[in-house]
Parts: C-alpha cells; sequence; structure tokens
C-alpha cells in the first residue's frame, strides 16, 4: 500500500482546503415551516445558513456561495421534493432519487466537507442527504452503464429488506457497470451480475460507502464515505477529486 495513504477508511475523511460556503435561501415565498425544515436538513453541516431578499432574483431558489461567490443553485421546490417534504422510507421503498427526482445541485456541490450527520430518532433529515448522495452515485454509474462501483451496506440483508434499494442493483446487475456489494453475512445473498463480499470487522460493521470510478475519462469519478460513530450517527464526505476517489477504492479492494 502507498505509504502515504491511509491505514483505514476514517483517515479518508479530511479537508483539504475548502471554501468558505454560504447556503443562501433567496426571495422565499413558501411558508414559515419550510425554512425551519431546510434549516433542519441542512444545519448540521457546518456552514452559514442565510435568507436575503433580492429584487432582481427569481423567488424560491437556494443558492450555494463560496467565498461570497455563487457556484451552484437548486429551485427550492427541487430541495422540498428531494429532502425536506420526505423521509427515509420514500428511498427506500421506491426508486427516487435514481429516477424521479434529481439530487439538488446544491447538495452535490457540498463536496470534500466532513460532516457530522445524525439519523433517526435524533433527526428526521440530517441522514437523508447521506441517501440522496447515495443515490446520486448510483444513477451516475447507471447512466454511464460502464465502469467500477463499490458499495457497503453494513447488514447484506438491506438490500433485500429495502425495496428501492433491491430495484437499483437489479438494475445495476443487469447493465455493464462491475458492481461489488459489502457487507455483514446476516443473510444469504445473492444475485448473477453482482459481486457479494461479506466480513466481520469493525469496518464491515461501521462503514457506508458508495464509490463510483467510470471507464470513461471524460466522465467524473464519485465517492460517499460515512464512518459510524455512534448508534446512527455518521462523520461522512463525498468527493469528485480523482486521486481521492481511486485511493478509497483501492483501499477497498485491498482491505474488504
Amino acid at each position: 500500500m502507498d505509504q502515504n495513504r491511509p491505514d483505514s477508511l476514517r483517515g479518508f475523511l479530511t479537508e483539504d482546503d475548502v471554501p468558505e460556503r454560504t447556503l443562501v435561501v433567496l426571495n422565499r415565498q413558501e411558508p414559515e415551516p419550510i425554512q425551519r425544515l431546510f434549516e433542519e436538513s441542512f444545519g448540521a453541516l457546518a456552514i452559514d445558513i442565510e435568507e436575503r431578499d433580492l429584487p432582481d432574483e427569481a423567488d424560491n431558489v437556494v443558492a450555494l456561495l463560496e467565498d461570497g461567490t455563487v457556484v451552484a443553485t437548486s429551485p427550492l421546490k427541487e430541495l422540498q421534493n428531494a429532502v425536506l417534504l420526505v423521509n427515509a422510507d420514500l428511498y427506500k421503498t421506491g426508486t427516487s432519487g435514481v429516477d424521479k427526482y434529481e439530487a439538488p445541485d446544491v447538495l452535490t456541490a457540498l463536496d470534500e466537507m466532513v460532516f457530522s450527520l445524525r439519523g433517526f430518532p435524533k433527526s428526521n433529515k440530517e441522514k437523508l442527504l447521506l441517501i440522496v448522495m447515495s443515490r446520486f452515485i448510483e444513477n451516475r454509474a447507471l447512466t454511464a452503464d460502464k465502469g467500477r462501483l463499490d458499495v457497503a451496506f453494513q447488514e447484506l440483508s438491506r438490500i433485500r429488506d429495502e425495496r428501492g434499494t433491491e430495484i437499483v442493483y437489479k438494475r445495476l446487475a443487469e447493465n455493464n457497470v462491475e458492481t461489488h456489494i459489502y457487507g455483514l453475512p446476516d443473510i444469504e445473498y445473492d444475485r448473477e451480475g453482482l459481486h457479494i463480499h461479506t466480513g466481520t470487522d469493525e469496518e464491515y460493521q461501521r462503514s457506508w460507502f458508495v464509490v463510483y470510478t467510470p471507464e470513461d475519462p471524460n466522465l467524473d469519478p464519485a465517492a460517499l464515505l460515512a464512518i459510524e460513530t455512534g448508534p446512527n450517527i455518521w462523520d461522512a464526505i463525498w468527493t469528485y477529486d480523482g486521486e481521492r476517489v481511486e485511493a478509497i477504492q483501492q483501499y477497498v479492494i485491498e482491505n474488504f
């Protein structure tokens, strides 16, 4: 292994020269509860959240600023459909996030930052951001129809018990993406077209990752990495940096 490569998945949860970021809700016309849901969903990301009324800008838009410059925008309605007005069950029981709703640009652009996010019952919304990002990367693999995808589920039973997840991975099994699944062997699971890997050590128990490297050099790689630090509490990052994605994937190949 490269001597500069971390000796654990947790070692990849680092930030390097991340710009100062702010999420701004512009000209909100939606009711106050929508703003509270927005703050509940994104408030744990350790970035500033603001509201502004700007007469020359469109209504109900969320902008992501980096060092004061707008780098991404999303309609507030898009965030409502993907995060604010839904819960994780929507993604578990259907294909939402792959076909029905796109991941909001202001979320996908929050790459290279390490976040601590909570799941139910401590939060109904924070962990949902990781689910949306997982579907975003899975969709990238499905669209490209080539490359390699490595995914950790903790327990293998999740892929079978969550109908929406099973639908996604059935489709991946049927296309040309080399898809590797990792999890604790709490069930016997086998599907032609998927490579199944099992283990019981701590990294199998605590890791959640979705790592995609495309075959086409003109397409961007992507990775989500989350480590469970307590019951349903996650330290997480997502990245499109080719070197970081390749290093995470190589670590998985060598150690899982």
